[in-house]
């Protein structure tokens, strides 16, 4: 009998034992289970951040051109601009565009143009092109007929361009309307010019008395456009009232500066009143 309790007992503790140890390792799976998901769940947020991360960095260089002070002058006084590849790129008379620069990807957006064939004048950034082809359907809607007329033009072609217009009114009055070469805004391929059936397709200040430039100037900041050349700012931006020519800043900052009632060079501090 002593024996057989003995062995009963021995029986019992064995089986204790390894309910002990199965229950310890069942335990230990489950934290490291519980472990694992937190880990999980604290990396989540971190994955979904990452896009915002990057897109603030880029919203970040992208307004970094304006406070830089390190640009560049030309032996004519200009400031060569350091950072030409960014949409909020300010270039007038007195910022020119680096020597040779053309921008890494063009494309023809889906608006109607006054002219026929493949031509460079057609041509935009893909991101304006984007936004000019909304914008058309919101003229469209809005019962409105626009027509593109002029975007990208190379330095070699506004050179032929000013070249020919100084030698058909003089310099002083070609400087007034024509931009020098590498002072275009055409040449970032951020701009276009836009016009109507009722205008003829010709680009006059007379464009603001039609629906579609008063539609122009109160919408074009809805889709990412201001009109660049502003009545009565000529001793800003370098140029008379052009009521028919876009430039593309993106959205929301082109609302800011629609807002604001001025001009690029006065919203970056590139003119001091």
């Amino acid at each position: 009998m002593r024996s057989r309790e003995i062995i009963s007992l021995l029986c019992i503790s064995l089986i204790l034992f390894l309910s002990a140890c199965s229950l310890d390792e069942w335990t230990n799976q489950q934290e490291n289970s519980e472990e694992k998901s937190s880990s999980e769940q604290k990396e989540a947020p971190a994955e979904e951040k990452q896009p915002q991360d990057k897109q603030d960095a880029k919203e970040e260089a992208s307004y970094a051109y304006a406070q830089q002070l390190d640009e560049e002058v030309d032996k004519d006084g200009l400031t060569i601009i350091d950072n030409p590849n960014v949409k909020e790129v300010v270039v007038n008379k007195q910022r020119k565009l680096p020597v040779g620069y053309e921008p890494e990807e063009l494309v023809i957006p889906d608006v109607p143009f006054p002219f026929e064939g493949d031509h460079p004048k057609k041509y935009l950034q893909p991101e304006a092109a984007e936004a000019l082809e909304e914008l058309f359907k919101g003229a469209e809607n809005a019962g409105l007929e626009l027509y593109a007329a002029s975007g990208f033009r190379s330095y070699e072609r506004q050179k032929s361009i000013y070249e020919n217009n100084v030698k058909q009114r003089g310099q002083e009055e070609a400087d007034k309307f024509s931009a020098r070469p590498g002072t275009s805004e055409h040449q970032t391929g951020l701009a276009m010019d836009v016009t109507s059936p009722e205008m003829s397709f010709k680009l006059e200040q007379s464009f603001i008395e039609t629906k579609e430039g008063k539609w122009l100037e109160d919408h074009a900041h809805e889709y990412g456009f201001v009109v660049r050349y502003l009545e009565g700012t000529k001793d800003i931006t370098g140029y008379e009232y052009e009521p028919w020519h876009l430039r593309y800043v993106g959205k929301g900052l082109s609302t800011e500066i629609h807002e604001s009632g001025g001009t690029l060079e006065e919203f970056f501090g590139f003119y001091e009143n």
